[in-house]
Formats: C-alpha cells, sequence, structure tokens
C-alpha cells in the first residue's frame, strides 16, 4: 500500500503523514519502516476541549459534523462526546498515551504546543534534530495561507476548524468552558509530569 501511495517519491525523500491513528500501529510501523518516527503535538486537554467548544459557538447558525450535525445538545455532552473514547479528542489521546506507554516509545517526541508558541525556532530545530534532517529556514511570524481544507470544513459544518494564523504568537484569552469541566480536563496533560514519562520518549 505504501509503494503504491508514494510510488512517485524519490528515494531519501522524507514522508509526513498526519492521521492520528499512528500512535496506535507502532508496532506493525516500525516493523515495516525501521526508520520511522513520530511527532505527536500535544497541549493541556482541557484548552483543546475549550476551543471546539469556541468554534461552535462562533458557528451558532451551523450543524455541524462533529457532533453527527444533531441540533441538540450542551456543553457538558459536546465535551463528553468530544472526550469519549471514539470521540474526536478522546481517541487521539488514548492513542497517545498507547505510545507513549508502549514498547516503541523511543520513536517518539512529543512537542508542547506551548513550546512551540514561546519558542518557535527553537522547537522547529528540535524536531529537525529528531528526525534527522538539516533546519530548513524557517518565518514563524509570516506563515502561509494553507487553504487546502476549507471545503472539508465547510461540509462537516464547522468552518475555521483548519484556520492556522499568519504568525506563531501567544493568544492569551479566558476559557468558556464551566469551571468544574475546564479544571477537570486541565489536569490530564500527563506529559508534564516528567515522572510519568518514561525516559525514552523525547520532549520538546
Amino acid at each position: 500500500m505504501f509503494a503504491a501511495y508514494y510510488a512517485e517519491a524519490t528515494p531519501g525523500t522524507v514522508i509526513f503523514d498526519t492521521n492520528r491513528g499512528w500512535t496506535t500501529k507502532l508496532p506493525a510501523l516500525v516493523e515495516l519502516f525501521p526508520d520511522a518516527k513520530v511527532i505527536c503535538c500535544v497541549r493541556n486537554p482541557a484548552w483543546i476541549l475549550d476551543s471546539v467548544e469556541s468554534l461552535i459557538r462562533r458557528n451558532a447558525f451551523e450543524l455541524s459534523g462533529i457532533f453527527s450535525y444533531e441540533s441538540g445538545g450542551t456543553v457538558y455532552s459536546r465535551v463528553e462526546g468530544l472526550a469519549s473514547a471514539a470521540g474526536m479528542f478522546g481517541f487521539a489521546y488514548n492513542a497517545l498515551r498507547e505510545a507513549v506507554y508502549g514498547e516503541q516509545s523511543d520513536r517518539l517526541l512529543i512537542m508542547r504546543y506551548e513550546s512551540l508558541v514561546a519558542n518557535p525556532l527553537g522547537t522547529l530545530a528540535a524536531i529537525y534534530g529528531f528526525i534527522g534532517e538539516d533546519l530548513h529556514p524557517h518565518d514563524p511570524r509570516n506563515i502561509e495561507p494553507c487553504y487546502d481544507m476549507i471545503e472539508f470544513d465547510l461540509r462537516l459544518g464547522t468552518p475555521g476548524l483548519h484556520d492556522v494564523g499568519r504568525a506563531v504568537e501567544t493568544r492569551e484569552r479566558k476559557p468558556i468552558l464551566p469551571p468544574d469541566l475546564f479544571t477537570r480536563y486541565q489536569k490530564d496533560a500527563f506529559w508534564e509530569d516528567l515522572k510519568l514519562l518514561p525516559p525514552t520518549v523525547n520532549l520538546v
């Protein structure tokens, strides 16, 4: 399947694939591609869920495919759905934990959102070092817009889901989730406690 899909890639090409399910397939992936590595982009779960809720509220007259185009529900049911084992967030979170505590954890680089916005060039340098490539020039203050996902987001009924800012920067805002929800998920950022991370996992 890989040979067919990437048939036009030249030998030595570094291929990035952004499917969040790869962390559940590491045993097979490493056996097929011994040099494979996975970069896991993480952010505090409370802020991820808060951002989705903020987006849903901005699109108040849209029915989102994230919630099966249902018009009912509350912030509590939406967060519960996102965080469920099959939910958009819950699946990715459990898949991350599977890889972190699995036998191939040395293939992981956990990249913290906070590291990226505070020190984008330093974080990028760490990523290039992790994959064994020379650092390419980047301008975190002038990011090229990407329009590839606009149509997908519109079909999903969630315009703006994949929007990317024109600059990497910290944006201060207050959470919109009820305090009990925000507090419940804020403590799930296990990577912030180094005692909970295997020493084989790379963290930036």
